[in-house]
């Protein structure tokens, strides 16, 4: 079967109804990024309940509210553009206690026609060529972002945080790669995570396409629409690999786009771990 292809539905629930897929009322493509083994630190595992990725939260309910509170969430993260919030009107929720913190990877700017036809036209391609090129502006661009995301986990490693951007695909899912890379885990679990959002985006697979068939690019061509949110694994693989050679590694992304020291990096890592046996 295509990576574009609807799923059998009764699949997508059961997936959905396992870890590390956290069910959360109004939000999808959620998940744990905790359980998974570290290499670089034997006996240890990603710490669970602590870090969460998914998509936009604009229509989480209520009992999705009170969830999130009972994950041990404080804190939320988003990596939307102000361009995106405005466009598709999916604003900020207000949930008490929980602080919701916009982080946007790509400022108004980014958000030229010329710049967002270039970049529609690459994720209409589908190529894995295409996706490094986009990875790699997310790169370039969300070193203040993602920075954000790493002094939590620095600052406060027992009050879980969870991050998103509009599907929880492109700008989550290197987030999601830079935090499991720094926990040491192997790439073939990181791209094992990453493909993991075509099942945790069917429940809206109407509404995306609804959206995308506003924009000229897509209007007349399904495929090109659907194109944009392939996660294939083997392209979480080619981007990893990409990120070692023209970006050093993880730690040394950290290093120069982030701007925090080995001894930063190494309480990240240590936040990041906790002894156990994975699950996954």
């Amino acid at each position: 079967m295509r990576d574009l292809d609807p799923l059998d539905p009764d699949y997508v629930r059961d997936v959905l109804s396992k870890p590390p897929f956290v069910p959360l009322h109004g939000v999808i493509n959620v998940r744990d990024l905790g359980h998974y083994p570290s290499t670089t630190e034997k006996g240890q595992i990603t710490k669970p309940g602590y870090l969460f990725r998914a998509a936009e939260l604009s229509g989480i309910t209520d009992e999705g509210k009170a969830k999130l509170k009972e994950l041990g969430i404080t804190r939320v993260y988003d990596l939307r553009s102000d361009t995106e919030i405005r466009k598709y009107n999916t604003p900020l929720p207000d949930i008490d206690g929980v602080e919701i913190i916009h982080m946007p990877v790509f400022q108004t700017a980014d958000y030229s026609p010329e710049m967002m036809a270039r970049r529609y036209q690459l994720y209409a391609s589908g190529k894995t060529e295409a996706f490094l090129e986009l990875y790699s502006q997310i790169l370039d661009h969300g070193g203040h972002a993602f920075g954000t995301i790493l002094r939590h986990v620095r600052d406060k490693p027992n009050e879980g945080c969870l991050f998103h951007c509009t599907a929880g695909k492109d700008r989550t899912g290197v987030m999601a790669a830079i935090l499991l890379k720094l926990a040491g885990v192997e790439d073939e679990l990181i791209s094992r995570d990453y493909a993991l959002t075509r099942v945790g985006r069917e429940p809206a697979r109407e509404k995306i396409m609804a959206r995308l068939s506003k924009e000229p690019l897509f209007a007349s061509n399904n495929e090109a629409a659907l194109n944009m949110f392939t996660c294939r694994h083997e392209t979480m693989q080619a981007f990893l690999e990409h990120f070692d050679e023209k970006y050093g590694g993880v730690d040394e992304y950290v290093r120069r786009y982030v701007g925090l020291s080995d001894e930063e990096i190494a309480i990240i890592k240590r936040n990041l771990l906790i002894p156990g046996t994975s699950r996954l």
